[in-house]
Order: C-alpha cells, then sequence, then structure tokens
C-alpha cells in the first residue's frame, strides 16, 4: 500500500507488521476536540477514579464538577474568552488535569510551564506565548515576582502541594511545606486568588462552551530550548485528537475500559505524559496515579506499593533508577500490562533488566512535541527489547531524508521526516522556524538520524547535532552510551565529542558508576570489547551525576559546553 506524500509516492512497509486487529488509519473526525471527549469520559466513567494523588482519589464525576467550575470562573470571574492563553505551573497534584481541562473546555488555550524554570526562561515564555492568567503553585510564586512586570498577565492563580487533599492532611501538608520545611520562598503578587477559591465561586456560575473544531489551538507546548530560544509548538485539538485515536488504537490491544492504573510519575507538562497519560487515559477511562516528587525514588517506591498499577510511563534515567533503588524488585508486578518508554533512547541493558525484574517487557516509542507526541511505537506485544522506535502509528508515515530531502532507500541512514494528522499547526508566531522545520511536501523534518529495516521498524543512530566525527567517520552517543551501559559497574553514561588534533574530533565518556572500584581503563577494555576502534572513548570522566532535563533527559550539550570552555581556559 502506497500513501502520497505532497508530491511522493511512499510505500508503508510496516503495515505488515502491525499488531493485530489495529488498522493503518483512525477516524480522527469521531470527535470535535478535547472538549467532546473530556466530557464523555466524565459521563461514561462517572464513577470510576480518574486521578489520585497524596492519597486523595477525583472520580470522572468530581473532575467534571470541578473542572467546569475551574472554566465558568476563567469566564464569569476573570473574562477570558476563546483563543485566550493561560499558563499552567505546577508539578503533579490533582490540581493540574482540573485546571487544564477546565481551560480547554472553556475553550482556552493552555500554556504548559515548567515548575522548576528560571526567571530568564519563565519571562520568554509568558512573553512570547502573551498569557494574561497564570495558575502557579505558591512554591514557584517568588520566580513570577521578579517577572511578572514583563508580561501580559492580568490575574494570578495561586494554590499549594495540599489544597485538593481532604482535611486534615490539607492543612498538615501545606503547614509543613511552608513552615517546617520551609520551601515556599516568600512572594508578594497583586491580582491573586486561591485555586479553591476559583471552584468554591465557579461552582455556582454557568459554563460557556465556545464552539470548538480541529483547527482551534488547544496547547501552546514549548520546545526544551536546550538549543536556543524555546519555541512554542502550536498543537490543535485536532491534533491531541488525532494522537489519542492513534494512541488508543495501539492501547486497544492490550488494555481494558475502565480497568486501568497507570503511574504518572514524568511531569504532566512535558508532552509524554499528557497525552500518554493525563490524556489516552483519561479517554480510556482509566486512573492516572500521579507522582509529585519522582526523584525521592525510595518514596516513590513506597507509593508504587500501595497500588496495582498496570501501566507505567517513563524515560530510561527513571526506568533505570527504579531498578537501582532497593525494594523495587519486591513490589508486585502480577498487575503490569505495560511499560512504555520516550522521550530518550532506551538503553538494552535498562530494558534487559527491566524485563528480568519485573517480567514484562520495557517497549520502546518515539515521538515529538511537534507530533503531539506519538509518531512511531513498538507492537505492545513484544516478547522483549529489539532497539527499535517502532512502527510508524495509525495515519502517520515516517521517511528517511537527506540533506536536500530526498528520500532514501530502505537501511540507509538519514534525518527522520514524520507526516501526519498529529503534526502541529506550526511554531507560535515564528514562520520561518516552521518553514525551516518542515520539508517541502509538507513532512516535520526532526532532526533525529536514523534508518528504516526491510520489516517497517524505524531505528534512531542519534540527534543530528549530537552526531561525533571521527576521521570522517559518523559515531553516534546512542550506540556508545547503549553499550557502556551494558557494564555492571556502570549506572548511567553519555558521550560527546571533543576536539582532537589527529582525528578532528575523539569520544569522551561521562560516566556515574555503581561500583566505585571501576577504572577509566576497565572502561575503555570493555568499549574495545564492543566497539570499532575509531568509536572507543579516548577519554573517561567520572562524576557524582550528570545533568539532566526535569524529565530526566540527559544534556550532552551542556557536558559538551563545559567541556569546550574547560579546555579554552587550559589553552589560555
Amino acid at each position: 500500500m502506497g500513501l502520497a506524500l505532497g508530491s511522493v509516492a511512499v510505500e508503508k512497509v510496516w503495515l505488515k507488521n502491525y499488531p493485530s486487529g489495529v488498522s493503518g488509519d483512525v477516524d480522527v473526525d469521531e470527535f470535535a476536540s478535547l472538549r467532546e471527549i473530556i466530557e464523555k469520559s466524565c459521563v461514561r466513567f462517572a464513577e470510576l477514579p480518574a486521578y489520585s494523588n497524596m492519597g486523595r482519589t477525583l472520580t470522572f464525576a468530581e473532575l467534571d464538577q470541578q473542572s467546569r467550575a475551574f472554566g465558568a470562573y476563567l469566564q464569569r470571574n476573570l473574562g477570558l474568552s476563546k483563543g485566550d492563553r493561560i499558563a499552567v505551573m505546577m508539578p503533579n497534584l490533582l490540581q493540574y488535569p482540573v485546571a487544564v481541562f477546565g481551560a480547554l473546555r472553556a475553550g482556552m488555550v493552555v500554556v504548559n510551564t515548567n515548575p522548576l524554570y528560571t526567571a530568564r526562561e519563565l519571562r520568554h515564555q509568558l512573553t512570547d506565548s502573551g498569557a494574561k492568567a497564570i495558575v502557579i503553585l505558591e512554591n514557584f510564586a517568588a520566580t513570577l515576582q521578579g517577572v511578572i512586570g514583563d508580561t501580559d498577565i492580568e490575574m494570578v492563580i495561586t494554590t499549594q502541594i495540599g489544597d485538593m487533599l481532604s482535611a486534615p492532611k490539607k492543612q498538615l501538608i501545606n503547614f509543613v511545606v511552608k513552615r517546617i520545611k520551609k520551601m515556599v520562598p516568600a512572594w508578594k503578587l497583586d491580582n491573586t486568588v486561591t485555586f479553591n477559591k476559583t471552584l468554591a465561586e465557579g461552582r455556582w456560575q454557568e459554563l460557556e462552551e465556545p464552539s470548538l473544531d480541529h483547527d482551534d489551538l488547544a496547547f501552546l507546548q514549548y520546545t526544551g530550548g536546550t538549543t536556543g530560544v524555546a519555541k512554542g509548538a502550536m498543537l490543535t485539538h485536532g491534533n491531541l485528537v488525532a494522537n489519542l485515536q492513534q494512541t488508543s488504537a495501539w492501547l486497544d490491544t492490550l488494555t481494558e475500559m475502565g480497568t486501568e492504573k497507570i503511574v504518572t510519575a514524568l511531569p504532566l507538562y512535558h508532552i509524554f505524559s499528557l497525552t500518554a497519560n493525563c490524556l489516552t487515559f483519561m479517554k480510556l477511562g482509566g486512573e492516572n496515579i500521579l507522582i509529585t516528587n519522582p526523584r525521592d525514588f525510595d518514596g516513590f517506591v513506597k507509593e508504587l506499593g500501595r497500588h496495582p498499577f498496570t501501566a507505567i510511563t517513563g524515560v530510561n534515567t527513571l526506568f533505570n533508577a527504579l531498578l537501582n533503588t532497593p525494594g523495587f524488585d519486591q513490589l508486585d508486578f502480577s498487575n503490569l500490562r505495560l511499560t512504555l518508554g520516550g522521550g530518550m533512547a532506551v538503553q538494552r541493558a535498562v530494558a534487559e533488566r527491566w524485563q528480568e525484574v519485573t517480567g514484562k517487557p520495557l517497549v520502546e516509542a518515539y515521538g515529538l512535541t511537534e507530533t503531539s507526541p506519538a509518531a512511531c511505537m513498538n507492537p505492545l506485544d513484544a516478547k522483549g527489547f529489539n532497539g527499535s522506535i517502532g512502527l510508524p502509528i495509525s495515519g502517520t508515515v515516517v521517511t528517511i531524508r537527506d540533506d536536500d530531502g530526498n528520500l532514501l532507500r530502505q537501511g540507509e541512514t538519514g534525518e527522520l521526516c514524520i507526516a501526519g494528522p498529529q503534526v502541529m499547526k506550526g511554531y507560535w508566531n515564528r514562520p520561518e522556524e516552521t518553514e525551516k522545520t518542515m520539508t517541502s511536501d509538507g513532512a516535520l523534518r526532526t532532526g533525529d538520524m536514523g534508518y528504516m529495516d526491510e520489516d517497517g521498524y524505524f531505528y534512531i543512530t542519534d540527534r543530528k547535532k549530537d552526531m561525533i566525527l571521527v576521521s570522517g567517520f559518523n559515531v553516534y552517543p546512542n550506540e556508545l552510551e547503549g553499550v557502556v551501559a551494558g557494564h555492571p559497574g556502570v549506572l548511567e553514561a553519555a558521550a560527546i565529542g571533543v576536539p582532537n588534533p589527529k582525528s578532528g574530533e575523539s569520544v569522551k565518556m561521562f560516566i556515574v558508576r555503581k561500583d566505585d572500584s571501576v577504572t577509566e581503563k576497565d572502561i575503555i577494555d570493555y568499549c574495545r570489547e564492543h566497539l570499532t576502534g575509531y568509536k572507543v572513548p579516548r577519554e573517561v570522566e567520572f562524576r557524582d551525576e550528570l545533568p539532566k532535563t526535569n524529565v530526566g533527559k540527559i544534556l550532552r550539550r551542556s557536558l559538551r559546553d563545559e567541556e569546550l570552555a574547560k579546555r579554552k581556559s587550559d589553552a589560555a
């Protein structure tokens, strides 16, 4: 079967390996908007648990009532209307789905905002998006205080960690966070209202539901910004509806409506967790078990022990950390059906150990902020790790192209380009950037290098910009890190290219050890056993930790910038 992508005919060879019962296409017109999906799920699954956090559970009926109240307050009290942007800045708390669903039901555009942003990063996102209001956990209000004068923010809705918990736990947690642990820096902002007040007042007001269709914006989802100024990907209701339909089609082969309990540890403001957990499992009538502080791995494991969870999503570093946390291997995994890894490459050593400990495979998927995010996924009934990012999901076409945009043959390495109904509308107020990231026939340039095998499975070799060039040979950090992670004394690894007078660049490896007795020679000898000579690192540096984004991606660029600065200083 072929597909016309612009003027190019693409053979969809991956369809022959689709899971049984999964169609090559989905009905993107079944739902006009995310609001329709939210409201139908709230009615269909009214008495079932929707979101749980810190011992409190919201049913779908309560979610319906509270999100409706919040949306009504935004309209009636704040005067916000369809298309207005509202920022949401908090970790995984029950307040998050209430605020986001309320804003979406009122026709507004949600600007997901990282709570750990610096003042510079926050100022840029708020000014760039033109957000008129913000919902913020008061732990981060001091950062907002320093920049709000430079933004269009007219109203601040503040909340505390325990606000949606039952008494007396609510009062106790808020007191401990503020007075005992001193986690809330002093702040002062004008035009504020508490989150709980918006729910109390909005309950008595009517929510006006403006017309919404696939072309209306739902989210401004900002890219990480690690390579420059963060850009807001315009994700429409149509993009998100399509991606929910696509992921649901694959999940239907493994999950059961109204029974799933998914562990949501990645922050909901991140596109992976937002779509895969918050939205998709809401559509399936599942329960999201929200983990507010996943970096507390001892507490995380204890929380896992309280829930018969059926699914968990995460990035490689999260799974690796869980596997190395005492007590994790003693948990009951009998209910676990789905472990989905994304956001960064899943390493074979981690995937194989996960399967050994849990008895269930770690299935890798692939996507981008710009694709809402899912684009490729391995069949969920996979027996084990295959090193692939999987097959293009229903309604999606992935091609491999050279620098000039020409299609490459099976097995040839080039840039992955994606076309499908989940691809963003473009970058907010950046038409030039949008044009640069799209091919002439309408596919998204991902910046990831990879290839397709004869069965239609795609493999990522690395980010285009992270590629290391050693004596004219391309070296991909993902491959090196995957090998080094297999050493029994290695916890985490990151590879970068550093200047070399003989070869142009050579490989330097940064490592966090499990075993402090492991030496540089041990690592290099191990690499020589598993890698061609030019790929073997010439330098190894051991560290206590590696720099990461808030969702756990290792920041190679930070390591590279630091290394280059150090070498420049030494040379001077």
